[in-house]
C-alpha cells in the first residue's frame, strides 16, 4: 500500500471560482494498486478543502483521489487560450422532427467551446423534464438525473430516500441492485447525494453497453423504487428500533443514522450546521440531525417521494461520445409513462431575506478531556452575500477575490489570520455558490476563550485593509495565471470531466436558469481581465468586499466552546428516550419487537435467488479488453540520473517528477519529514520571501508539490520509501518550472521559527480532525505499523504517533529551534543528489524533447551523493491490540495480518476476491444488518497485509466477529458463472479505472518504482480473468491468518470501549488521543 503525506504550493488548491461541495466519500472496492496505479491507496495528510456546505453520499469511505494533481477537481476547464480560435467539430444531431417522434423538443442547441461540446437542451413535452444532450469526443460517458428535495424538517428524509431507491425496483426486484453494479461494471463513476436542496444519481462509463446498463438501473430506481411499498428498506437505510431480546435494551439502527451521528461527532460539520441561520429550506439539515431522523414515519418517507420524484420536477444530463439520439430514445420508454406534475412549483427554492443585522451564537461540541480545553474554541464568521443569484461576471470576480484572500498560503487573509499566533488553522473559510445563494465564511480552530473577539476583530480589521489598499499586482498575475493554466488543463483527477460540467451546470439550471451559462467562461473572463487591466485590481476588488461583506448586514458569527460532557450527555437523552419507550411497551409488544428485528435481519442476510440477480443487466467476458492498458514508456539517462519519458497527449502541458531516496535518512528525523516538505514551500529564500516565492510559483508554473511516499515492495525487506516533488507548467515554461523546483530544494532557509510553529500548529489541528472524521484511516495506519517497516515508517509521518510526536514538538519549537532548523538541514542534505535520482515527464514528443536542457541544467545542481551512509530501516510498533480513544457517537473498527506468512503467493484471484467480500459479506453484516455506514476489506499485495475496516460503525466486538468469519463465509460460498463473472468484471474495472494523462504517466512512474512490470500485469489480468470458485476456498486459509494471528485497532469511544473490554477481559490496550 502506498502511503503520502502531502504539501503542495499549487496555486490551484482552491477553486478559482467555486468551492463546490467536498465529495467527502465515494464508491470503495478492494486494492488492485499493484496492476494499475499504485496511486488508488495514497494515503495524505493534506490540509483540507474548504467544508462548505455538506453533501451526503450513499456509498463510501474515501476522497476520490484528486488531490495532488487535479486540485480543481470539480472546475477545471479548458483556457480562453485554448480553445478560442478551434473551429466547432462535428457532431451527430438530432433533428427536430427525430425529436418530436420521441416526445421531445428542442429548445436550445450551443457549441459550448470550453469544453469542445455541442450541447441541446431538450424538453419532454408530456412532463416538462429537461435534458441536457452534451456531444464531445469523451469517452467517459456521463448520465445524471437531478431532482429538486427541499425538506421541511431534520428528519432526513431526502438523504435516506436517496439511499433507499437503489435499493431495488420494478424492473430490478433484488435488494440492492446498486452493489451488483459495484460488483460487475465498468462503471468509472457510480454513486448518489443529497444537497441541502437536491438529489442527484449519476454514472459513468468508458464501455457504452456498460453505460446504458446503469443509466435504465438508475432511471427505474429513480421514477419506480420498491422502497416506497417496503417498509424494511426504510427501516434499514432510514432508523428502526432494535431489540434482539425483549431483556435487553432497546436501540436505534440505521444506515443513514449512524452516519448521521459521525457526522455530528466532527466539530467541523457541527459549525456548518449552525450557521445556516436561514428561515427557508436550508435551515433544516437534509442529511438528518440524529436527535430528529427518529420522528421520521414511513408515510412521511412514501409522501416525499410521490412529491418529487418525478420527472415533471427532474434535470436529466447526457454526456459524452454516444449517440445523442439514442440517449432520448432511452429516456422516452421512460418519460412517457408519466402524466405532468406541479412538483416543479412546489419545490421551488425560496431566497433567504438578508438579516438587518448582525447576530451571534454561541454552542457547545462535545470534546475530549485531555489537553488545555480552554485554547479549543472555535469561531466563524459568515456572511449570506446576496438575496438573488449573481450574474456570471460578478460571481467570477468573487471567486477571484476568493482565491485572492485566501486561496493560498501567502494569501493576505490567510497569512495574517494563521501568523497572529490567535488559533491554530483555519475553519469553514471560503466561497460557497453552489446553492441559491452564495456565502462567504472565514474562521479559526484551536482559538483560546480570550483570543475569540481578537479574532473576529482581525478578519474585520484585514478585510478593510484590503478593501482600502487592494492586491499586489504579483498577487494578482499570479492567481489570474492560476485560473487560467486550471482553464486549460482541464485536470478533474479520478473525477469524470462530464461530471464536473454537470455540476456546474445545475448550479444554475436547478433554480430554474441558464444550463448553458455556467459552461462559458471565456466571454466572462475577459472581461474580468480586460477590467482588471483598464481600471487596475483595486477598482475591481475593493467594491465587493465593501458592497458583499462590509457592509453586509447579514452576517451570522459562530462561536464554538469544548464541552467533554457533551458526548455523554448526548448518549445519555438517547438512552433516556429509548428507555421511555420500552417502558411504554406491554410485553406482547416488546415479543413483537424483537420478533421484528430478527425478521428484518433475517431479510439483510437472505441473498437474493439467482433469478433476480440475473435481472440486473452486466457484460460478459467477450467485452473485456484482454491485455492491460499500456502507457508509453521510454527510460533514458540523463548526467546519470535515470529519466523516465512518457509521450502522450497534453494540451501543451509538461507534468513532472523528481524522485530522492530517503536511504540516507536517519530513523529520529524520519517525523520530520512532513514539515521538511512544508518548509521547502511555505518558508522563504535569503533574497525572496515565501510570499514572493509562492507569488512566482502562481505566475511562472500550475504549481508544484513535495511528500513523502512509502511502500512494501513484493519479495524484499527493504521498503521504498522517496521524497517526491511534482510540478507542472506550460512546456514553453519548463525553464521555469525547473528553476523553481531547484529554488524550493536547494535555497529556501529553515530559519523562520514562527512559520514553522503555525505549521506544527496547523499540523496537530489537522491530525485531530483526521482522527475524528476518518478514523478508518488512522486505525488502518496503525495495523499496518504493527505489520511492516513501510506502514511503520508512514505512521510515523500521518498517523498516530505523528499525532503525539507533533504535540511533544510544538513545546520543542520555543525550546530548541536551533536543533529543529539543524535537523532540517540534515534532512535536506541526505535527501538531495543525483545518487537515486529518478525523473519522470509526461508530455507530447516534441516539448520532452524540448525541455531536456532544462532539465540537465536542474540535475547539474544536484549534488552527487547524499550526506551519511545507508540506513536499515526495520522499525515497527508493538503488536497488540489497540483502542483510540476519542469523543464519538460512533466507532471505526479494524483488524489485519499479512496472509504472505502463512506462505500464501500472490495471484490475480486475490483481487476478486477481496472485491466480492467487501461487496458481498461486509455489505450485508456490516452495512446493511450491523447499521455501519460503511464495511470493507482492502488487500495490499506489495506487503500482504489484508485489511478489514468500519466506518461510522455503531458496533465493536460484533464487527470483529464478522470479520474472524470470513474464512467460514469463503468455504461455504457457492457461486454460479454469472456471478462470478459479475466479479470479475468488476474486478477489471478498477483495474483499468479511467485517467487523465498526468496519471498515466504518473502509475507508470509507481510502478517502476515497485518493479512491476508490464509482463507481471498481463499475468495478474489473466489470473483475473480465470478466477475460480476454487480459487475462493482457497484463500479461506490464507485470510484465516488475520483471524488467528492478526491485530485489532478500533477508534472509537471511552464507553465502547470500556463495555469490550468487560466482555472480553483486557482485550484491547487503550490509548486516549483526544
Amino acid at each position: 500500500m502506498l502511503r503520502t503525506a502531502s504539501c503542495s504550493a499549487s496555486l490551484t488548491s482552491a477553486s478559482p471560482f467555486f468551492r463546490h461541495f467536498p465529495l467527502s466519500y465515494s464508491s470503495l472496492s478492494s486494492s488492485t494498486g499493484a496492476l494499475r496505479a499504485p496511486g488508488r491507496n495514497l494515503r495524505r495528510v493534506a490540509s483540507p478543502a474548504s467544508t462548505g456546505r455538506r453533501v451526503f453520499l450513499r456509498r463510501g469511505l474515501r476522497v476520490p483521489s484528486t488531490a495532488g494533481r487535479g486540485v480543481n477537481r470539480q472546475l477545471s476547464r479548458l483556457s480562453v487560450r485554448a480553445v478560442a480560435t478551434q473551429p466547432a467539430p462535428s457532431y451527430p444531431d438530432v433533428g427536430q422532427d427525430e425529436a418530436e417522434k420521441l416526445g421531445f423538443e428542442k429548445v436550445s442547441e450551443e457549441f459550448i467551446s470550453e469544453c469542445k461540446s455541442k450541447a441541446t437542451l431538450f424538453k419532454h413535452k408530456k412532463t416538462g423534464c429537461e435534458v441536457m444532450s452534451v456531444s464531445n469526443e469523451d469517452e467517459n460517458k456521463v448520465f445524471g438525473i437531478v431532482l429538486r428535495t427541499p425538506p421541511k424538517d431534520s428528519t432526513g428524509i431526502p438523504h435516506i430516500l436517496e439511499h433507499s431507491v437503489l435499493c431495488g425496483s420494478r424492473k430490478y426486484p433484488l435488494k440492492e441492485p446498486f452493489v451488483e453494479l459495484l460488483k460487475g461494471s465498468l462503471h468509472t463513476f457510480l454513486n448518489a447525494f443529497t444537497y441541502p436542496d437536491r438529489t442527484c444519481y449519476p454514472v459513468a462509463s468508458t464501455n457504452t453497453k456498460d453505460f446504458y446498463n446503469l443509466v435504465d438501473v438508475y432511471l427505474d430506481a429513480v421514477f419506480f423504487p420498491k422502497c416506497v411499498d417496503d417498509v424494511h428498506t426504510f427501516q434499514q437505510e432510514g432508523w428502526h428500533y432494535e431489540l434482539n431480546d425483549p431483556s435487553e435494551d432497546i436501540s436505534y439502527k440505521g444506515v443513514v443514522f449512524n452516519e448521521m451521528k459521525g457526522v455530528y461527532s466532527q466539530p467541523d460539520n457541527i459549525l456548518g450546521r449552525i450557521a445556516q441561520q436561514a428561515n427557508n429550506t436550508y435551515g433544516v439539515d437534509s442529511g438528518g440531525d440524529p436527535k430528529d431522523i427518529p420522528n421520521l414515519t414511513f408515510e412521511e418517507f412514501k409522501d416525499f417521494h410521490r412529491k418529487y420524484y418525478h420527472p415533471s420536477n427532474a434535470r436529466i444530463w447526457f454526456y459524452g461520445d454516444d449517440d445523442p439520439l439514442q440517449r432520448l430514445r432511452i429516456l422516452s420508454e421512460y418519460l412517457d409513462m408519466f402524466e405532468a406534475s406541479p412538483s416543479r412549483d412546489t419545490s421551488k427554492i425560496e431566497p433567504q431575506r438578508l438579516f438587518s443585522e448582525p447576530i451571534r451564537i454561541v454552542e457547545k461540541y462535545p470534546a475530549g478531556r485531555d489537553g488545555d480545553l480552554k485554547k479549543k474554541n472555535m469561531v466563524c464568521i459568515n456572511w449570506l452575500l446576496s438575496e438573488k443569484p449573481l450574474d456570471l461576471e460578478t460571481q467570477l470576480a468573487l471567486g477571484f477575490l476568493d482565491h485572492l484572500m485566501l486561496g493560498t498560503p501567502a494569501s493576505p487573509l490567510r497569512k495574517i489570520l494563521l501568523e497572529s499566533g490567535l488559533g491554530e488553522a483555519l475553519v469553514s473559510s471560503g466561497m460557497s455558490d453552489e446553492l441559491l445563494q452564495p456565502q462567504f465564511s472565514v474562521g479559526m480552530k484551536g482559538v483560546s476563550e480570550d483570543n475569540v473577539q481578537k479574532v473576529e476583530e482581525l478578519i474585520m480589521s484585514t478585510l478593510k485593509k484590503l478593501a482600502e489598499e487592494g492586491f499586489e499586482s504579483d498577487a494578482v498575475e499570479a492567481s489570474m495565471n492560476t485560473i487560467e493554466f486550471s482553464l486549460r488543463e482541464n485536470n478533474t483527477g479520478s473525477f469524470p470531466r462530464g461530471l464536473s460540467l454537470m455540476l456546474q451546470s445545475i448550479a444554475k439550471w436547478i433554480y430554474d436558469m441558464d444550463p448553458f451559462e455556467p459552461l462559458k467562461y471565456t466571454e466572462p473572463l475577459k472581461a474580468l481581465k480586460a477590467r482588471i487591466a483598464e481600471e487596475g485590481s483595486k477598482a475591481v476588488f475593493s467594491p465587493l468586499i465593501e458592497q458583499f461583506i462590509l457592509n453586509n448586514s447579514h452576517r451570522v458569527t459562530i462561536e464554538m466552546q469544548p464541552d467533554p460532557e457533551k458526548a455523554s450527555q448526548e448518549e445519555a437523552e438517547e438512552k433516556s428516550i429509548l428507555e421511555k419507550v420500552k417502558a411504554g411497551m406491554t410485553e406482547e409488544d416488546l415479543a413483537e419487537l424483537a420478533r421484528a428485528t430478527e425478521e428484518l435481519r433475517l431479510k439483510q442476510e437472505t441473498p437474493d435467488p439467482p433469478e433476480a440477480l440475473r435481472c440486473v443487466p452486466s457484460l460478459n467476458l467477450s467485452d473485456i479488453p484482454k491485455e492491460p492498458t499500456y502507457v508509453p514508456t521510454e527510460v533514458g539517462d540523463i548526467n546519470g540520473v535515470k529519466v523516465l519519458r512518457h509521450d502522450l497527449f497534453t494540451n501543451d502541458i509538461v507534468y513532472a517528477e523528481v524522485v530522492f531516496d530517503m536511504g540516507s535518512l536517519k530513523h529520529e528525523l524520519l517525523p520530520l519529514v512532513p514539515l521538511f516538505c512544508q518548509s521547502l514551500l511555505e518558508m522563504g529564500t535569503k533574497d525572496l520571501s515565501f510570499v514572493q516565492l509562492n507569488q512566482l510559483i502562481g505566475r511562472k508554473t500550475g504549481g508544484i508539490s513535495v511528500y513523502p511516499l512509502t511502500s512494501s515492495v513484493r519479495g524484499k525487506d527493504e521498503p521504498c520509501s522517496k521524497i517526491i516533488v511534482r510540478g507542472k507548467s506550460m512546456a514553453g515554461r519548463a525553464d521555469d518550472l525547473f528553476n523553481l523546483m531547484n529554488c524550493l530544494l536547494q535555497e529556501v532557509q529553515f530559519t523562520d521559527q514562527q512559520r514553522f510553529k503555525q505549521f506544527v500548529s496547523q499540523s496537530i489541528a489537522r491530525m485531530e480532525n483526521r482522527l475524528r472524521g476518518s478514523g478508518h484511516g488512522v486505525a488502518a495506519a496503525r495495523m499496518d505499523a504493527m505489520l511492516n517497516i513501510a506502514g511503520w515508517m508512514s505512521e510515523q509521518m500521518g498517523g498516530l504517533s505523528y499525532l503525539e510526536f507533533l504535540r511533544t514538538l510544538e513545546k520543542k519549537v520555543d525550546e530548541d529551534w536551533e536543533g529543529i532548523s539543524s535537523s532540517l538541514e540534515e534532512i535536506r542534505r541526505s535527501l538531495l543528489a543525483k545518487n537515486g535520482c529518478i525523473v519522470n515527464m509526461t508530455a507530447d514528443g516534441k516539448s520532452l524533447t524540448n525541455i531536456e536542457k532544462s532539465l540537465e541544467k536542474f540535475l547539474d545542481l544536484l549534488p552527487e551523493n547524499p550526506s551519511g551512509g545507508l540506513v536499515t530501516w526495520d522499525g515497527r510498533l508493538p503488536l497488540r491490540n489497540e483502542a483510540i480513544v476519542i469523543p464519538t457517537q460512533v466507532n471505526y473498527v479494524g483488524k489485519a495480518g499479512n496472509i504472505y506468512s502463512t506462505g500464501y503467493e500472490l495471484d490475480g484471484s486475490a483481487y476478486v476476491i477481496s472485491k466480492h467480500i467487501s461487496n458481498t459479506w461486509l455489505w450485508d453484516r456490516v452495512r446493511v444488518s450491523g447499521g455501519a455506514y460503511g464495511g470493507f476489506c482492502d488487500f495490499d499485495s506489495h506487503s500482504g497485509v489484508f485489511s478489514f475496516l468500519s466506518y461510522r460503525d455503531p458496533n465493536l466486538l460484533k464487527t470483529l466477529d464478522i470479520y474472524d468469519g470470513t474464512g467460514d463465509f469463503l468455504r461455504g460460498l457457492d457461486v454460479d458463472q454469472e456471478t462470478l463473472t459479475k466479479a470479475i468484471i468488476g474486478t477489471i474495472g478498477d483495474v483499468d479505472s479511467y485517467q487523465l494523462p498526468d496519471a498515466k504517466g504518473y502509475s507508470s512512474l509507481m510502478r517502476h518504482l515497485l518493479g512491476v512490470t508490464d509482463e507481471e500485469r498481463l499475468r495478474k489480468r489473466e489470473e483475473i480473468l480465470t478466477t475460480s470458485l476454487k480459487d475462493f476456498k482457497d484463500f479461506a486459509e490464507a485470510i484465516d491468518v488475520v483471524r488467528d494471528n492478526g491485530v485489532a485497532v478500533a477508534v472509537a469511544s471511552a464507553e465502547d470501549i470500556d463495555a469490550a473490554n468487560n466482555a472480553r477481559s483486557n482485550f484491547f490496550e487503550v490509548k486516549k488521543a483526544l
